[in-house]
């Protein structure tokens, strides 16, 4: 059973040696940061939301398992237009639910379906780095072509990022700069670029400046424009007293070098979202800058740069970019959700990847993980298929007499 699974762990080991350690740290803090949680929602079982994550990780892995071993990395390009049809369709509903009343008090992020809930949010990001992925790769021989791949990819990422600004305008911001920093290593032309960023600064601007007049465009707008005004200004937008981000400052001030140690978070008692957007902090305040702060940053990087060394070894187009935008993707995330907890950055609820306690999203985010193991896996096929045979030569014995 041990030698059988072993054989099943393919593909960069390194990545699987993060998981493995992201894993353990998620179980440890998410025990800690939920136990306030705990006592609200599950009758005071503090072990409830503990047992919940290991179980979603444990079918995280299952997942990764099935795709490095079942399912080849050219399926992905194949169905990559279908996902991003199937994602904006999602999201329509979605958004037509939450217009309708029929999403109830939700914010029109997740979609219940009854059986399942989940955010398309999360479909569309996958379905659109694929995407973008194929056709960088098919259009890589030519500057015309490029142009056409950029066309393509940009009505998809507008019409997609649009949907999810409507009720996650991070997300959207998120998947935006992910898409623009693939078509910049893609060699789509800068010209293009710097006006596409030129119209994200102008909507961040407008949106710092309106977003309280923008409601019926995002229902997100307004909160996206208290956040930037208290980041900007120092002083809350909305409402007065402590915030989120200041219990995360306060967590990290009482961590200090070397923390307080496993489980003895008093932060985490007071904040919403301990657990998910801000357990960074938590993590710091329990232990420490040096091995909690330094260490989960650490972690991260060492991804992004395993990420590059798959991409500069992958001699397909497609996998290269594939595994380039789900890297630059869970990377920008990790560092999005260190920074606001660190308050470097506005608040913008993006959980750390394979840390922060999740549901169906945890399972997105190891499709993604899949997706690059996979393309890991397939490199190191290719260079075994490469490398030339040795032709060993025995000499004949009457040549060796002479």
């Amino acid at each position: 059973m041990e030698t059988s699974l072993k054989n099943m762990i393919k593909g960069d080991r390194v990545i699987w040696t993060i998981l493995l350690l992201l894993s353990m740290l998620s179980m440890l803090i998410v025990y800690s940061a939920t136990g306030a949680l705990a006592f609200r929602q599950a009758d005071g079982n503090t072990f409830y939301f503990l047992v919940r994550q290991m179980v979603f990780l444990g079918l995280g892995f299952g997942l990764i398992l099935i795709m490095v071993n079942v399912i080849p990395v050219k399926f992905y390009s194949i169905i990559s237009r279908v996902v991003v049809i199937a994602s904006i369709l999602l999201l329509a509903l979605a958004i037509g639910m939450k217009i309708t009343g029929l999403a109830g008090d939700s914010t029109g992020r997740t979609l219940n379906l009854g059986f399942l809930s989940f955010q398309p949010a999360e479909v569309a990001k996958l379905g659109l780095i694929m995407f973008t992925a194929k056709m960088l790769g098919i259009e890589q021989n030519s500057r015309e072509g490029l142009k056409n791949a950029f066309w393509k990819v940009l009505v998809f990422t507008v019409i997609i990022c649009a949907m999810i600004a409507y009720s996650n305008v991070s997300t959207a911001m998120l998947l935006f700069a992910t898409i623009m920093t693939m078509m910049f290593i893609g060699r789509v032309p800068l010209r293009y670029l710097l006006l596409l960023a030129v119209a994200g600064i102008g909507l961040i601007a407008v949106i710092y400046l309106y977003g309280d007049r923008m409601g019926k465009i995002s229902l997100r707008f307004p909160t996206a424009q208290a956040r930037l005004e208290r980041f900007v200004k120092g002083d809350p937008a909305e409402e007065k007293g402590i915030t989120q981000a200041d219990y995360a400052k306060l967590a990290i001030y009482e961590g200090g070098i070397v923390g307080k140690g496993p489980g003895n978070s008093d932060v985490a008692n007071y904040m919403a979202a301990a657990y998910n957007d801000f357990i960074y902090a938590i993590i710091i305040e329990e232990y420490g800058l040096i091995i909690g702060g330094a260490g989960v940053l650490m972690l991260y990087l060492i991804f992004f740069f395993r990420g590059v060394t798959i991409v500069r070894r992958a001699n397909r187009t497609f996998p290269a970019f594939l595994v380039t935008g789900l890297t630059l993707l869970l990377t920008f995330q990790a560092m999005i959700n260190m920074g606001v907890s660190a308050g470097v950055i506005p608040v913008t609820g993006q959980p750390l990847p394979w840390v922060s306690m999740g549901g169906t999203s945890l399972l997105f985010t190891s499709v993604a993980f899949g997706c690059i193991l996979s393309v890991s896996y397939q490199n190191q096929k290719d260079k075994k298929v490469e490398a030339p045979a040795v032709q060993v030569i025995v000499p004949d014995e009457d040549q060796e007499m002479k």
